[in-house]
């Protein structure tokens, strides 16, 4: 995954998620609305198969950098307890 960031304020940034697609920016995105500090939150594919997707995020004080990494984070941790579940389950 590459990030470039094609606006990036305090409050507001966009950023395209190179090598990824639906799959991961949707998760990000819900995972986004999950903190109170977030304004707007949403992506766009401009095309199905070359397209790369690109997220909006504005907030209304934080840092929107601070809120992105954080949602990361979070996103993270639910994928990994996720996968142990799953093992545990097998097992």
């Amino acid at each position: 995954m590459e990030l470039n960031f094609v606006e990036d304020k305090k409050n507001r940034i966009v950023v395209e998620v190179k090598g990824e697609t639906h799959t991961f920016v949707s998760a990000l995105v819900d995972e986004l609305w999950n903190d109170d500090a977030v304004k707007a939150a949403a992506y766009r594919i401009d095309h199905p198969l070359v397209g790369v997707p690109r997220i909006v995020l504005e907030t209304t004080g934080k840092s929107a950098k601070d809120v992105l990494k954080k949602a990361a984070q979070r996103l993270s941790k639910k994928i990994d307890s996720l996968g142990s579940g799953a093992v545990k389950a097998i097992k």
